[in-house]
This record gives structure tokens, C-alpha cells and sequence, in this order.
């Protein structure tokens, strides 16, 4: 069967028609040609959903970040804050203060790196070219888009016991299920069919524009609250929870050893948020004004502080009531089986199910596709990289092997805050000390153009990022390898691992920028997206490429 011939037709200047040669496409160049998106350029590497956001999209006001960041920690998640840091000596109490404590330093990160996006309307991927470089960006692009992919498929899962719950709630014969899978799949066909709905449900919230989930986050910030409260007030009326000898607790370890688990639990409880800080600008793009993401600040350590107090009282009840402490809500209302219990389990598991929808989408989703997005504008934009980011993170990494059986692969990225801490340091330093928050958001679009840098390197970034994680690799390994020993100092500045890499990060950057500047990428004004410049086009995808500008001094 002869190939396919496609003719390319043209009208010149006269206004005669040419016809060029014609060109024969293989099988997979009519794919991509069938996949190209329409709103695609030619001549940058841009989309629609890449550009700076329209004013029309810029609907997110202070209200709706704040109810984003109440469904955000008011989650399943959310009640296991305070396990890890009791767990390794501390209090109740100092427990519940070293999450609140981390949470306020995570918010204001959070709030900072997110100003640029609110300002400029542009993604992380985009904002990172004017700290990174072009193509030295585009590592951390990747970086980026696979902690996202790999949390998606741990969050997926974490859906997945929601609609377990659930199912247990509706027929409580789903209990008694046979399983018909092998042990070796580390997942029996009860969950298997929980994680096949959960995975369904959430593929018509990917298809759907991010600037129209507003509503999401409305409904999660209403019934997530009530449904904590509520199972918390519960525990305390059936198992008198104050009299419990979990609020008794006091430290079990002391002095030096004291320090150092409060330092590791706030180090960890910081930077288990550096996603989230380093993906500030993909959902802060979407701001009606920059202030509007101030609210973040306060509204992170407000939230975070609650649910980890029910999460505790939670816990010490459910010690009274079933013998060994449960930090996970889902396993307590698993123990409602009588009728009145079954519906109130399954208004709880249905409300944590929604929050875990919109936690996996802001977090990881979101995060993923802008990624994918900006390394290939041509052919993904926002809703494919929602898709592709859904498909590999619940079924390619498969994460109830990940989560039973590889112990040591989630203890490396659970310690991947030695690299985003860092990357957000930069990216803070860049846009508040070294351009004191001047961008020209044209030339971002330009691959070639002002931010371009040694060949689509900055040297100063690249160094600033070495000095500040590796030194925390003789501290982070034996995390993942038992075998593997190190000395007292090392394991105890990996303790401190975020604030070191986003503290080196950013003095570091600035000084190397003081005194070796490349001024060739300074501006005196700020060009935003709605500034009206002669011969600047309103749509960036428009724009043409622009040879490399000459150095220049400020």
C-alpha cells in the first residue's frame, strides 16, 4: 500500500499559487503531526497553557488559597504529622510544636518562591530559566517532574484505602472478597478493585482546566473539617481520651539526643513541603493579584497545627478503644460496622477521598504536567501531562510493590528535599536579591534570548547547587543502605539537611552573582505579561526567536 503524500500549499506575494515538492511521512511522523497541538508555536517553545495566564484565567483571590491549603492539610496524611517525631522521643506537646514551627517556615517559603508566578503568571518551568538557564533548567524540569510522578502513585494509593473504606461501608461483604491474585503482587484484589475506581474517578478532574477546580477545593474545605472534628469528638466521648496515658507521655529521650530527634523531626516535617516550594508558581500563577498568595503564609502553620492535634487526640483514643495506636483515621472508622457506623464511615472516607483527589492534583499532577508541558510544548499541554503523569505514577512505578518491598527506594525519595531545597533557595535568592524582582517575561519565552546565560548555563547556579547537597550525601546514604556508616557530624548535618542546602543555596548564589554578575540578564523595569511594549506581540507563543543580545552593563 503506497504511503500517505501530503502537498504543502502556498500563496506568494502575487497571488499565485505554488505548489512545493511533495512529502512523504512515515508512521510515526503522522503521529506527531496528529498530535501536535493547535495552540502550539513555531517559533518558541511554548503552548497555551505554557504563555503567561490571560487575565480571564486569573480568578484565584485570597479566599480560594485559603480554602486550597485547608484541603490541602486536612487530610489522611495530615493526622500522621506528629507519628514520626513522636516516635523518635518527643512529647505530644513538643511534637505538636515542632510541626507547627516547621509549618510556619514552610508557608513562608512557600509564599515566597510563589511570588513571582503571582507576579509574572508564568510556571515553575518558565521561572526557572531565569535562574538556571535554558537548558541547565531543564535538568531540574526533570528532577521535578519525576518526585511528582512517584508521589502521584503514593497519593493514588493512599486514595485507594479511602474508596476501600467506602466499599466496606456500602457492602460489608466486600470484606470477605477471595483474593485471586499471588502473593508476589503485594496486592489483593479487594484494594486491586478499590485502586482501579480510584484511579477512574480522578481521570475527569485531569481532563478539566486547573483554573475551574476552585469548586474542588470549596467542598474538600467544608466537609474535611467537619469529618475530622467530628471523629475526634467521637474518640474523646467513647474512649475519654484525656484520661488516656498518651497525653502523659513525656520525652523519652533527653538532653543532647533531644535536640538532635527535634531538629530531625523539623527538618523533616520542613522540607517534606519542598514540592510544594518549588511548585509554588504553578498554582500562584493563578492569582487575581500578587497579594492574594499572602494568605498562604498564615493559612499553611493555621491548618497544619489543627489536623496534627485531632491526629493526636485520635491516637491516644484509639489506644482505649482498640488496644495499639492508630494513626490513621481510615483504620478507625474501618471499626464502625454497625448501620449508623457504616454511613457515617462512608461520609468520612467519601470527604478524605476528595481531599486526596485535590492534594494529588496540586501537589503532583499539576506539578508533573507543567514539566512535561515546558520539554515538550508541541505536542503536551496541561491536561496530556495530567494524563501521562496519571498513567506512570499509578501503574508503571506500581506503588503497592514500592510501598511493601522496597524499603530503601522510599527512603531515597523521601529524601529528595536534599535537591529541591536547594532548587528553591536559587530560585528565591535570583528573583528577590540578585534581580530584585525584575524579569523581562518575553525573553523567559525566548530560548536563546536575555537569560540564555554560557551556553544556556548559569555557572553560579550550578556551583551554589553543588556546594549545597553534597555535602549531605555522606549523612543521606545510610538512610538507604544499613551497611553503610558515616561519622556523628555528617548524620547529624543531614538532620539539618533542608535548611542547610536552602540556606547555602541562597547565600551562596547571591554572592557568586555580586561579585561575577551577569548583568547581561538584568532589567531596570519588571516586563510583565499586560504590558503594552511596541512590537512585543500579546500572545508570547507568537513571538519569533531573537539572536543572543549583546553584554551589557546595568
Amino acid at each position: 500500500m503506497a504511503s500517505k503524500v501530503e502537498y504543502t500549499v502556498e500563496v506568494n506575494d502575487s497571488g499565485s499559487i505554488s505548489n512545493e515538492p511533495p512529502v512523504h511521512l512515515n508512521a510515526w511522523q503522522r503521529f506527531l503531526k496528529y498530535i501536535e497541538l493547535d495552540s502550539a508555536s513555531q517559533d518558541v517553545l511554548s503552548n497555551e497553557d505554557l504563555d503567561p495566564v490571560p487575565p480571564e484565567k486569573r480568578n484565584w483571590n485570597m479566599r480560594h488559597y485559603a480554602l486550597f491549603w485547608i484541603s490541602d492539610n486536612l487530610s489522611v496524611s495530615g493526622f500522621r504529622n506528629a507519628a514520626s517525631v513522636m516516635e523518635i522521643g518527643l512529647s505530644w506537646r513538643l511534637a505538636l510544636f515542632n510541626v507547627a514551627f516547621a509549618n510556619v517556615i514552610q508557608g513562608a517559603i512557600i509564599t515566597l518562591n510563589g511570588l513571582a508566578g503571582a507576579r509574572y503568571h508564568i510556571p515553575f518551568s518558565i521561572q526557572s530559566r531565569a535562574s538556571f538557564g535554558t537548558y541547565f533548567s531543564i535538568l531540574f524540569i526533570l528532577m521535578r517532574m519525576i518526585v511528582g510522578i512517584f508521589w502521584y502513585g503514593v497519593q493514588a494509593y493512599t486514595g485507594a484505602e479511602c474508596v476501600r473504606t467506602m466499599l466496606y461501608a456500602i457492602w460489608p461483604s466486600f470484606r470477605n472478597v477471595k483474593n485471586t491474585l499471588p502473593v508476589s503482587a503485594n496486592i489483593d484484589t479487594q484494594f486491586m478493585t478499590a485502586y482501579v475506581i480510584y484511579f477512574v474517578t480522578c481521570l475527569p478532574l485531569h481532563y478539566t482546566g486547573v483554573h475551574k477546580l476552585k469548586w474542588l477545593f470549596l467542598v474538600k474545605s467544608i466537609t474535611t473539617p467537619i469529618v475530622s472534628f467530628a471523629i475526634m469528638g467521637w474518640v474523646i466521648h467513647a474512649s475519654r481520651a484525656g484520661d488516656n496515658a498518651l497525653y502523659g507521655q513525656g520525652n523519652t529521650v533527653h538532653g543532647t539526643a533531644l535536640a538532635w530527634a527535634f531538629m530531625s523531626g523539623f527538618n523533616s516535617n520542613t522540607g517534606g513541603g519542598s514540592t510544594l516550594m518549588v511548585n509554588a508558581p504553578d498554582y500562584s500563577r493563578y492569582a487575581r493579584r500578587t497579594k492574594d498568595t499572602l494568605m498562604t503564609a498564615l493559612a499553611v502553620p493555621f491548618t497544619a497545627t489543627i489536623i496534627t492535634f485531632i491526629g493526636v487526640t485520635v491516637a491516644a483514643g484509639s489506644k482505649v478503644l482498640y488496644g495499639t495506636i492508630l494513626w490513621d483515621p481510615l483504620l478507625v472508622i474501618d471499626n464502625w460496622t454497625s448501620r449508623g457506623g457504616r454511613a457515617a464511615a462512608f461520609f468520612c472516607a467519601f470527604s478524605f477521598y476528595l481531599s486526596q483527589l485535590g492534594l494529588n492534583i496540586a501537589a503532583n499532577s499539576l506539578a508533573s504536567a507543567n514539566d512535561m508541558n515546558c520539554l515538550l510544548p508541541k505536542y503536551i499541554n496541561i491536561r496530556r501531562g495530567q494524563f501521562i503523569a496519571a498513567f506512570l505514577g499509578s501503574w508503571a512505578l506500581t506503588p503497592w510493590n514500592i510501598l511493601t518491598s522496597a524499603p530503601a527506594f522510599l527512603a531515597f525519595m523521601a529524601g529528595y528535599s536534599v535537591w529541591l531545597g536547594p532548587i528553591c533557595g536559587i530560585m528565591v535568592s535570583d528573583y528577590f536579591l540578585v534581580h530584585k524582582r525584575n524579569y523581562d517575561v518575553y525573553e523567559l519565552y525566548n530560548f536563546h534570548g536575555r537569560y540564555f546565560y554560557n551556553h544556556g548555563i548559569n555557572w553560579r547556579a550550578a556551583v551554589a547547587f553543588t556546594i549545597a547537597w553534597v555535602p549531605l550525601l555522606p549523612g543521606f546514604l545510610p538512610t538507604i543502605n544499613g551497611s553503610i556508616h558515616t561519622i556523628p557530624t555528617m548524620s547529624h548535618l543531614y538532620n539539618v539537611g533542608f535548611f542547610y542546602g536552602f540556606g547555602t543555596s541562597i547565600l551562596v548564589y547571591y554572592v557568586l552573582c555580586r561579585f561575577w554578575p551577569a548583568t547581561e540578564t538584568y532589567v531596570d523595569v519588571a516586563m510583565l505579561p499586560d504590558d503594552d511594549v511596541a512590537g512585543m506581540p500579546e500572545v508570547i507563543g507568537d513571538l519569533e526567536m531573537d539572536p543572543i543580545p549583546e553584554k551589557k552593563s546595568i
